[in-house]
């Protein structure tokens, strides 16, 4: 854990780069932004030129890898950043100018300890992209198979594990400042998006994920997950066959190639529920650069270092939500929100099914070209203030996707109407899920698994309380506090002066070395 005057210092240092891109101006003026935080905003734009336009995109690019996966974080997060920079953050791209060849090579050398012609018979020192995590060469292999190879960047783990703490410095401060800081639970944004990276940083991680969505997917027609070389595969470096098709953001190149643009619109969008809903574990970083169409109309996603997970009962509230939206049964949605206690039970169910249905009504049945998402979000977050709502961490990466995954299938097909694509497997799901049948066999699942538990619990039991014979227990020993000899606490001599002092002399190193900093 890095000194205070460490975290304060790059605080500052990223707060000037915020500045000279505009993206301080929000924060000031928020009147939930708790005042401490204000006035470091207003020294750290001290002397900057402001555009009047902010960039906040920009402005995290240029902090560095550990800012970009933030700022996409961010992304999914307006209640917090506000809708202005939530909208410019989507547009963050995770590209960077990728690392000389020399040193990728000697990374993967390093980490198969053998050289790379052992592996690969061919492999193209020019990367096919290259992000803030790491960068993706083509290869052959030694038994001539095309393959995608990612590599981590060197120093990347030892970078981003700096950063990361000093965000947690800053969102655990934020946090105690109490009121709308405590309610947005910044700590919880930070530990979400470190345990993100954290898989994210470790390609066997993300080898797993994605062999575990392929077993999901098994039967989806049309979508494809790229099968994983495991013996090319480790911490620093991961190995997956290659796609060979269109980037699903060209739609020109879709439309040539002869592709039923409103027949792949639909199916990415079942592709996603059935990984949501169904499956529980999804892919939660499906942009536009992550997805391809092949010749013959299959899906193929690629980069699975992000993933979502929920858990069975959470899956079941979001079904029944959405089919409430679908159908309008507002009071049903507001039921499930205080059974899940996203809402405190102090406020009246029948005053959150209203306030639903004011965002709700006007979004049924209109394609999503004529809906105004940031209306739409305007009404969520208001709900959200004005009924107490704790943001739901699990959900965020689920907003997040929805998002990308409807703005892809807007762009295919610009008519389309999420509710009634959706409504028709949310129903199925909820009928197979949730109906009578189900239920019944829930009870039985969960009773025979309590009966099989019967045996290991009374061993237990036996181990805590032994039948009596052997050794006597002894008798309960009085408590006595240790005074004297090793077992002695310490004696605290320093008196209330001393505390204070050292809180002086503390604050003005702090205050010397950011004055340095600014004068320097």
């Amino acid at each position: 854990m890095a000194r205070p005057a460490t975290h304060i210092w790059r605080l500052l240092k990223w707060g000037r780069t915020l500045a000279r891109h505009g993206a301080l101006r929000g924060i000031e003026r928020d009147p939930n932004t708790p005042p401490p935080v204000k006035r470091l905003a207003r020294i750290a734009r001290l002397g900057t030129v402001q555009p009047r336009e902010p960039d906040y995109a920009g402005a995290f690019r240029d902090i560095g890898p550990a800012a970009i996966k933030l700022g996409q974080t961010l992304a999914t997060r307006p209640d917090l950043v506000g809708e202005e920079a939530a909208k410019n953050l989507l547009s963050l791209q995770d590209d960077l100018p990728p690392v000389p060849f020399e040193q990728i090579k000697a990374s993967i050398e390093a980490s198969f300890e053998q050289p790379l012609e052992n592996l690969w018979a061919e492999f193209d020192p020019v990367p096919v992209g290259a992000a803030s995590i790491a960068q993706v060469h083509r290869a052959v292999t030694t038994e001539g198979k095309t393959v995608a190879v990612k590599v981590l960047r060197p120093g990347v783990r030892e970078q981003f594990a700096k950063d990361i703490d000093t965000y947690e410095w800053a969102a655990a401060h934020l946090e105690s400042f109490g009121g709308e800081a405590a309610r947005l639970r910044p700590r919880l944004t930070i530990a979400n998006f470190k345990r993100w990276t954290n898989r994210e940083l470790d390609l066997r991680r993300e080898a797993a994920s994605a062999s575990e969505l392929a077993e999901h997917m098994v039967g989806t027609e049309k979508y494809e997950i790229p099968g994983i070389d495991w013996d090319r595969t480790n911490g620093r470096v991961m190995t997956v066959d290659w796609i060979d098709g269109i980037k699903i953001s060209d739609t020109e190149a879709l439309i040539a190639a002869g592709h039923d643009m409103d027949e792949l619109a639909s199916r990415l969008v079942l592709a996603f529920l059935k990984q949501a809903i169904a499956a529980g574990f999804f892919h939660a970083d499906m942009h536009q650069g992550n997805l391809f169409v092949k010749a013959d109309g299959t899906i193929a996603a690629i980069d699975f270092g992000i993933m979502g997970r929920i858990d069975r009962r959470a899956r079941m509230w979001l079904a029944e939500i959405l089919y409430g939206l679908t159908t309008g049964n507002y009071r049903r949605v507001a039921e499930i929100h205080f059974e899940a206690q996203y809402v405190p039970s102090y406020h009246n169910v029948d005053e959150f099914a209203t306030a639903l249905r004011a965002v709700g009504e006007p979004m049924r049945g209109k394609p999503v070209s004529e809906l105004s998402v940031g209306q739409m979000l305007d009404g969520l977050f208001a709900i959200t203030r004005d009924f107490d709502m704790q943001t739901q961490p699990h959900l965020l990466l689920l907003q997040k996707t929805m998002v990308m995954v409807e703005g892809i299938a807007t762009q295919l097909n610009p008519a389309i109407n999420m509710w009634d694509v959706s409504a028709p497997y949310v129903r199925s799901w909820i009928r197979d899920e949730l109906g009578p049948e189900a239920a019944i066999a829930d009870r039985i699942r969960e009773d025979t698994e309590t009966l099989l538990r019967i045996p290991d619990l009374v061993r237990r039991i036996e181990d805590r309380f032994p039948p009596k014979g052997g050794a006597p227990e002894p008798p309960p020993l009085p408590e006595i506090p240790i005074e004297f000899g090793p077992g002695a606490p310490r004696k605290e001599r320093r008196g209330w002066l001393g505390y204070i002092a050292a809180m002086g002399v503390g604050g003005l190193a702090v205050w010397a070395a950011l004055t340095q900093g600014l004068l320097g």
